[in-house]
């Protein structure tokens, strides 16, 4: 690498409220966060239960969705010290509009028959304005996110489903490394929805219990929770030039496909494998000698868990059961296309307090999932290094890796 790249600054929204301390009393706590949503009518589902703020969104959900995303925007900047008309890419992995199929046939119902709908320019009702789905199209978000914070870069917005955020990360990192630019807004966001909950209800991903137990024996799949998140990466030159503290160091990253199953993971963990073994080589560390935790990916479903941890196993062969493994969705929910970012948040406040969130509601150990995977309480811990790996349907993979300064 060219240029070391460093974070400077970071927001995050979750159901536990916003900033760091929600995280700290939430997710560090292992007090999951889910609870009956009331945006929509949860009648016709398996279950009602998701991972939400209680006070939102109360306007309509593309507008909640770009004002979240400003707010951890502007949070992160803040505290980067970054000056508007700085030219810092702005990088967003997001779906956009979750909500257009769900406007369109509710628009239809109501319609004069024969008469043919402008869905696009429909009002939102929620903010007494008229304004475009356009507004909601994942491009077009990175450009208001952009506006909104007043940086002048490039713009690029990831919509690979579950590693979107991650793969922003990434793609941040390689910019700043070779040098092709000084500085970097990542950020993503999802907020639970009906068209995405209806999706994952009919494939019968959601627990019905209302608890989502990763890597446990008796686990019975995900449940959504709203989640958004922004970090300022910097090469560390130009962090050193304006006197911003680093917060912590990314010194590796990876990502690969597998290509096995259109919506299961490889049973091996294949490209979560070499994901990470991608990372740690670049981390000048391929063994893992120095890696403290991984953030694991961890959805709580049948499919996932025994894949990671074969995926775990054989990127570390000699190391995997000495590594705490903890996954967060157990208390945050699954958060789609923000769980990249989010967790790489988690993982840093992680090194910086020294605390280890737990796997919260983990039961008894499956057979096919044998590692130490934290259960139930936070646990202190001296760490330099963590791992935060994603996957997403498709087979995309991601593995980060911070060391604290």
């Amino acid at each position: 690498m060219s240029g070391e790249v460093t974070v400077t600054g970071f927001g995050v929204r979750t159901a536990f409220g916003t900033g760091a301390e929600a995280l700290r009393r939430g997710v560090f706590a292992g007090i999951p966060s889910f609870r009956a949503t009331t945006r929509f009518d949860t009648g016709p589902y398996r279950t009602p239960m998701a991972g939400v703020a209680p006070d939102g969104p109360d306007a309509a959900w593309d507008w909640a969705l770009r004002h979240a995303l400003a707010q951890c925007g502007a949070e992160a900047v803040d505290l980067a010290g970054l000056r508007p008309g700085t030219k810092a890419a702005v990088l967003l992995g997001v779906a956009g509009d979750c909500t257009s199929v769900t406007r369109h046939w509710r628009t239809a119902a109501g319609a004069t028959p024969g008469r043919r709908q402008d869905v696009a320019a429909a009002p939102h009702s929620a903010t007494g304005a008229t304004e475009r789905a356009a507004d909601a199209v994942p491009a077009h978000l990175a450009e208001l996110l952009a506006g909104r914070l007043a940086l002048t870069g490039p713009r690029l917005t990831f919509t690979n489903a579950c590693v979107a955020s991650a793969a922003a990360i990434i793609h941040a990192c390689r910019l700043i490394s070779s040098g092709r630019i000084d500085a970097a807004v990542c950020a993503g966001g999802y907020l639970v929805e009906e068209e995405t909950f209806a999706k994952f209800d009919s494939g019968r991903a959601l627990s019905r219990d209302g608890a989502v137990r990763p890597f446990s024996a008796d686990r019975s799949g995900l449940l959504l929770g709203d989640g958004v998140a922004a970090v300022v990466l910097e090469s560390a030159e130009h962090a050193r030039r304006r006197g911003a503290r680093p917060l912590a160091t990314v010194v590796g990253w990876g990502a690969a496909t597998d290509t096995h199953h259109i919506a299961q993971p490889h049973p091996e963990g294949v490209g979560l494998a070499l994901a990470t073994r991608q990372a740690m080589r670049l981390a000048g560390d391929p063994d893992g000698a120095g890696l403290g935790y991984v953030n694991a990916h961890g959805t709580g479903t049948k499919y996932n868990d025994g894949a990671e941890t074969r995926g775990l196993r054989a990127a570390f062969p000699e190391r995997a059961e000495t590594i705490p493994i903890s996954s967060t969705k157990s208390t945050t929910g699954h958060l789609l296309e923000a769980a990249g970012v989010v967790e790489f948040v988690i993982t840093m406040l992680a090194l910086l307090d020294g605390v280890l969130p737990p796997t919260a509601g983990f039961t008894r150990s499956a057979p096919e999932c044998d590692l130490d995977y934290v259960p139930n309480q936070p646990r202190a811990a001296d760490l330099r290094r963590a791992l935060t790996v994603n996957a997403a349907f498709g087979g995309a993979n991601t593995a980060l890796v911070l060391e604290r300064p």
